[in-house]
């Protein structure tokens, strides 16, 4: 693949009040069947009208006020260029309920530009070179990629055409992609963890370093900022992810240690770590959080889920920036337009007894209360 050229978004912080809904244990089994999707099609799931608790920007990433997005979407050059059709929307082609999730993402693109966007789904056999001649021919300067097989039919796009990726799970830095990954910022998680505990000292994280040593490093710039300590462990396979939860597990302090299940599909496994995991840590009373809201219903204190129309806003944002030429070269950067699910049976199973305030500080609860 062609290196990308791509803007790094603007982090905005929005100060929004009121309270956050709760949806019911079904809701949330539903939408998070939604988010497992994203491993082929980088899918995420319909979002709630809720407010999250947004964590410290990182220094290396600077601020941008809504007054300042909207001076720029002012600009008479930029206004021309939108008004062009500059940029362009390439999704899956998917059935619902996934098709809502991209097109809630599209939604948020056209509320942060205030215009229709063309957007384009395609098959996994799309022809990229008739794309990418369609998307010059209609003056295409920026596309936002969203999904596995939306970043797929980009490869090859002439040079001309800058690609922003979004909502893709599991990206790497040796892939050479520039956008925002479908993975949960770790300062966020991070964040809501410290709230709910507050004399946590310590995180515990197992994980392949050829899937996941990008967010590590992001996850140790995180803890050392909140003063928390981050005990990294690699492993290469399942039997070795095995053993070393068990020893972790077993000499671990509940009261200030907490385990954390990032999006690794060799130290996460479905089928054989997570169920030993969530047992082992159960008996032990160590609060386990996870980037993957399923396993909230699994038995994990809480999880991190996408709000998919704050993304496309977020995208929009970083595409309006290579048309402006404000174009800031960054590798990959995770997920922070979040929702937040909670388990309030492992809360007080662990001696977390949540009132009713923080209980509405989550956009999901499980089980329903």
């Amino acid at each position: 693949m062609k290196n990308i050229t791509i803007a790094l978004f603007a982090a905005v912080t929005l100060l929004i009040s009121g309270g956050a809904a709760q949806a019911t244990g079904s809701a949330l089994q539903s939408s998070a069947i939604v988010a497992t999707a994203v491993a082929e099609t980088g899918m995420l799931i319909e979002p709630l009208d809720v407010v999250t608790i947004p964590a410290p920007l990182r220094p290396d990433v600077r601020p941008v006020t809504l007054a300042q997005l909207e001076d720029q979407l002012r600009r008479p050059e930029l206004q021309a260029s939108l008004n062009k059709g500059s940029i362009a929307v390439v999704y899956p082609n998917v059935e619902e309920p996934f098709r809502s999730a991209f097109l809630a993402m599209i939604q948020g693109i056209e509320d942060r530009i205030k215009l229709k966007v063309r957007a384009y789904p395609v098959d996994p056999k799309v022809d990229t070179a008739e794309l990418n001649n369609t998307l010059k021919r209609s003056g295409t300067k920026v596309v936002i990629a969203l999904g596995r097989q939306g970043l797929n039919a980009t490869a090859g796009f002439d040079r001309e055409i800058s690609v922003l990726a979004g909502g893709v799970l599991l990206l790497s830095e040796s892939e050479n992609v520039m956008g925002i990954s479908m993975t949960p910022d770790p300062a966020m998680l991070f964040s809501r963890l410290r709230v709910l505990l507050p004399e946590l000292r310590r995180i515990v994280v197992v994980y392949n370093p050829q899937k996941s040593d990008w967010l590590i490093k992001l996850a140790r710039e995180a803890a050392k900022a909140q003063n928390i300590e981050l005990s990294a462990h690699v492993a290469g396979d399942l039997a070795s992810a095995a053993k070393l939860y068990s020893q972790l597990i077993s000499g671990a302090d509940n009261r200030h240690d907490a385990v954390w299940l990032p999006h690794d599909s060799t130290t996460v496994e479905e089928s054989t770590i997570l169920p030993l995991v969530l047992r082992e840590s159960w008996n032990s009373n160590l609060p386990v959080f996870s980037s993957n809201v399923l396993h909230v219903k699994k038995g994990a204190l809480f999880a991190m889920v996408p709000d998919n129309v704050e993304l496309g806003r977020t995208l929009a944002a970083s595409a309006m920036g290579v048309i402006a030429g404000e174009v800031r070269r960054r590798p990959l950067v995770p997920l922070r337009e979040l929702h937040t699910a909670i388990n309030l049976r492992t809360a007080s199973h662990i001696g977390l007894n949540l009132g009713a305030l923080q209980q509405r500080s989550f956009d999901f609860v499980y089980p329903q209360p």
